[in-house]
């Protein structure tokens, strides 16, 4: 059960079609949009949504340090995390790869089944807003599970794979 689940309504939209509302799990909130069509414009909506894509909502968090910062994704049926941690002291869990040009050993993803994978990436270090996760509190998005400590961030998937990050020890399981 995640550590907060709740609803809470928003504005109206402009034509009274859409309505804005927030959801709060784990840590951080998203934006979902619920839909309230008049039955005037329900065969026009139906045709109009029955050629779009899925989409995934997104949502970020970090540590108070400001060091591992995250993005989930959660979409019916399935779910991913890519964390990143800014400032490493400590070796990588597994060596850079040959043909890795990029920054090793910053990104960490998984989706809610399956092992971690990690990414040779540039190193992104300007991104804001995200949500606090506070140490001691453990939050669940999808098919995870991450807790945030003083001693660093640990997630988990379904399948108990992982991963722990802080600035000393970056740990893969």
């Amino acid at each position: 059960m995640p550590l907060y689940k709740g609803m809470a309504a928003g504005a109206q939209g402009k034509l009274g079609i859409f309505r804005e509302s927030t959801e709060v799990i784990g840590f951080g909130r998203y934006v979902a949009l619920r839909y309230e069509v008049p039955m005037r414009v329900l065969p026009l909506c139906l045709l109009s949504f029955a050629a779009a894509p899925a989409h995934a909502d997104v949502f970020t968090f970090e540590t108070p340090s400001e060091n591992v910062q995250c993005s989930v994704g959660l979409e019916a049926g399935a779910s991913d995390i890519l964390c990143t941690i800014i400032e490493i002291d400590g070796p990588s869990p597994y060596p850079r790869p040959a043909n890795c040009v990029e920054d090793w050993g910053h990104d960490f993803g998984m989706t809610d089944r399956g092992v971690v994978t990690m990414y040779c990436q540039p190193l992104d270090r300007s991104r804001d807003g995200f949500d606090r996760a506070e140490y001691g509190v453990t939050g669940e998005f999808g098919g995870f599970t991450c807790t945030s400590s003083t001693s660093g961030l640990e997630c988990r998937n379904e399948d108990g794979h992982g991963f722990f990050l802080s600035r000393s020890v970056q740990r893969v399981f």
